[in-house]
């Protein structure tokens, strides 16, 4: 509700918490996740308990629930936060975004930037269920994978070519960048919850999804739920070895 000075006041019997300044904030799911962003930040995500949290907020563990339903829950609203923060369409004019490789790049150093500013929290991005299996951590939103693959085939890609791109691109990125945050002393460990605490929604549904604002993703959906992981493997493997004979002979 908005006061008449234009700030920002609770509504009778509405529970309130304390913010980043120290003032007194309505509470919210965007309160919340907020500040569980920065308790994982400051601490790690295995010292995150509701109780901790509101401990955090100035409020009683079970005043939380009326925003998220208990932790299972709170970490898929962090993952999609951060997710969130990913742009898929380069700001116009850049410079290395013109071609496909200069957009690669862009994108690549985009991930890891936000990886690199909360290190305890991209495992938890590469490590959760995305909502359905075939769209692959780090770029598991439908709105980037839609995004990502529109960049690709308006800098000439088939759309199956494009599919494939996104298959190898994001398998360099997450091993990649989680050995980088996991030599920085972060665990990629799976966090042990039980998924149906606080009747938390169970993640992974792909019949669930509604693609209506992602035609590309729609369209392409059976490519991208086609499992090529044998072939990937084998050719990530030879171009390994075609690097490091390259490294040997110089």
């Amino acid at each position: 509700m908005i006061g008449r000075r234009g700030g920002i006041v609770a509504r009778r019997g509405e529970p309130t918490a304390t913010g980043k300044d120290g003032g007194r904030k309505p509470l919210s799911r965007q309160l919340i996740v907020g500040e569980a962003i920065d308790f994982i930040d400051e601490s790690s995500v295995n010292h995150l308990t509701m109780r901790s949290l509101g401990a955090r907020l100035g409020v009683e563990a079970m005043s939380l629930y009326r925003y998220v339903n208990g932790r299972e829950d709170l970490l898929e609203a962090i993952v999609a936060s951060l997710v969130d923060q990913l742009e898929a369409t380069p700001p116009a004019g850049h410079e290395l975004t013109t071609d496909w490789h200069g957009y690669l790049q862009w994108m690549a150093h985009s991930v890891r930037d936000i990886a690199l500013e909360h290190p305890a929290i991209f495992p938890l991005v590469a490590t959760r269920h995305p909502a359905a299996a075939w769209l692959r951590p780090p770029l598991r939103s439908l709105r980037v994978v839609e995004e990502f693959l529109a960049a690709l085939v308006e800098r000439g890609f088939t759309e199956e070519r494009a599919v494939e791109v996104y298959r190898v691109f994001t398998s360099f990125l997450l091993g990649q960048i989680l050995l980088e945050v996991a030599q920085r002393g972060e665990s990629t460990a799976p966090v042990e919850e039980p998924l149906d605490e606080g009747d938390a929604d169970i993640p992974n549904r792909d019949e669930e999804l509604d693609l209506s604002q992602f035609p590309l993703v729609a369209k392409l959906r059976p490519l991208l739920s086609e499992d090529h992981a044998d072939e990937e493997f084998e050719r990530s493997l030879e171009a390994l070895l075609d690097r490091l004979d390259l490294t040997v002979t110089q």
